[in-house]
Parts: C-alpha cells; structure tokens; sequence
C-alpha cells in the first residue's frame, strides 16, 4: 500500500529528467577537474582542510541510508543525492580527489534507485534512448549528413524524411 499516489504528469517527468541532467553534469564536469588535478598527492592521515567535507559526507551516507530504511523514503533518498552533487561541484575547483571520493558515493547511492548507470558524457552528449529514438551518436552524425547531401541535391522529399527521423 502506498502512502501516496504517484504523479506522473509530463511537468513531472521533465523535471526528473531535468534533475538527472544535473546528477550527470556534476559527475562530468568532476571527471574533467579531477583530470587537470595533479596526480600524486601525499597519502596518509585526513589533512586538516578535508575533516569537515569528511565528516559531511558520512553525515549524507547516514541519511540515504535512513531515509532507505524508512520505507523506501525515495525523496528523502534523492534529495541527498541533490546534496552530494551540490558537496561535489563546491569542492570540484578546491580538491578535485575529494570531490571525486564523493562522486563515487553519488555513483554508489543513486545505483540503489537504479540512476546514473550510463556514463556521464554518453548521458549528457545523447540525452536517453527515448529523446534519440536509440539512435547512436554516429548514426545521428551520418543522417545529418545524409541530409544535408540530399538538401544539396533539391531533394526535398527526402530531407524532411531525414529530419523527421532526427
């Protein structure tokens, strides 16, 4: 039995998809700042400046997890996420290896609710299979192509084919 109905107007649905773009885009733009990162920082001991970010992120797991325990508390859930990508793209210009660890717990915490399983990039550059109509990124690039080859040619028939297909 379910505490509420559940609401799946199009409003609804564009702002999930909206939300899952910025998972995406935080978990992005992360691997780019951590690429420019310089590799091999001194391992050991918390420095002093990473305590609070730390401590912050056991304070987030600790609530995913509750609000999971609390009846599959899903908004409870993504609203952590919310804030984990908020924690990543703050520390992102700071300390990319720290906003890293936390965009592996993104990662971690939104695979439970079955999000953020296709790589952020792919995401982010084709949108989902239902917005491309499965189509691969070649496959876009090559009917543009063609497209453009039949417009060239006045073959009109064709093109507005090509575009409705794209």
């Amino acid at each position: 039995q379910y505490v509420s109905p559940i609401d799946s107007s199009e409003k609804i649905l564009e702002e999930s998809r909206i939300g899952l773009t910025r998972f995406y885009e935080a978990l992005a733009q992360n691997e780019k700042a951590l690429s420019k990162a310089e590799k091999g920082a001194p391992q050991g001991a918390v420095p002093e400046t990473l305590v609070e970010p730390v401590a912050r992120l056991t304070q987030l797991e600790k609530r995913f997890r509750t609000a999971m325990d609390d009846d599959f508390n899903t908004p409870e859930a993504i609203a952590v996420l919310f804030e984990l990508a908020r924690e990543i793209n703050r520390l992102r210009e700071g300390d990319a290896e720290q906003a890293a660890q936390l965009a592996g717990v993104l990662k971690q915490q939104a695979g439970y609710l079955g999000l953020l399983a296709r790589e952020p990039d792919a995401f982010l550059q084709g949108g989902s299979d239902a917005e491309t109509g499965g189509l691969s990124g070649e496959d876009i690039d090559s009917l543009i192509n063609q497209r453009l080859e039949a417009r060239a040619n006045k073959d009109w028939a064709e093109s507005d084919r090509i575009r409705d297909e794209l």
